[in-house]
């Protein structure tokens, strides 16, 4: 697998794409930060298949932690919808 350096029509101005994600309603940004915790988690799976113990298994916490970021937001979501009219 190769891991890029950048992103498409995003470089690497992280500053611009955090806020694209911030700027996501709460339940897509918590579906996006699951499925992250899902691409992590498999990245750590395989690097434990390879032997990679120390890499997988920082890749494991992160990837817990995403998944418990996305939780948060979705708390998040349900607690902000009622004000969202519509949107």
């Amino acid at each position: 697998m190769i891991h890029e350096a950048t992103i498409p029509h995003f470089g690497k101005d992280w500053n611009r794409l955090a806020k694209e994600l911030g700027d996501l309603r709460y339940d897509e940004l918590a579906d996006f930060l699951h499925a992250l915790s899902d691409k992590i988690n498999l990245d750590g799976d395989q690097d434990a298949a390879r032997q990679r113990v120390k890499l997988a298994r920082e890749l494991h916490t992160a990837a817990q932690g995403l998944k418990e970021s996305s939780a948060a937001i979705q708390r998040a979501w349900i607690i902000c919808e009622p004000f969202m009219n519509g949107q």
